[in-house]
């Protein structure tokens, strides 16, 4: 047994870290858990456990989008001022 530590070798050996995609962010607690849930357009933070609608007019602008309800391709911020589309239910 060596006391030795154990090198993985030099930094362009070691393979690099990426950043792993969690899901969309909660809009009430930022962690990265908002999951969609049986109800088209519904989503759920499994961190802080609030429930969410998708809306089709930006709460924070006004402006109106289409919703696309499925969950593969929710868009979930709104195109003309990048808030999050969802509403607290």
């Amino acid at each position: 047994m060596s006391s030795e530590p154990d090198t993985a070798g030099s930094p362009e050996e070691r393979p690099t870290r990426t950043a792993i995609e969690l899901g969309p962010q909660c809009p009430n607690c930022r962690e990265p858990w908002l999951r969609p849930t049986n109800l088209p357009g519904r989503y759920r933070c499994v961190y802080c456990l609030h429930r969410f609608e998708l809306t089709s007019v930006c709460p924070n602008c006004g402006e109106h989008s289409t919703i696309v309800r499925m969950s593969s391709t929710a868009i979930l911020k709104c195109n003309n001022c990048g808030d999050s589309m969802l509403q607290a239910v």
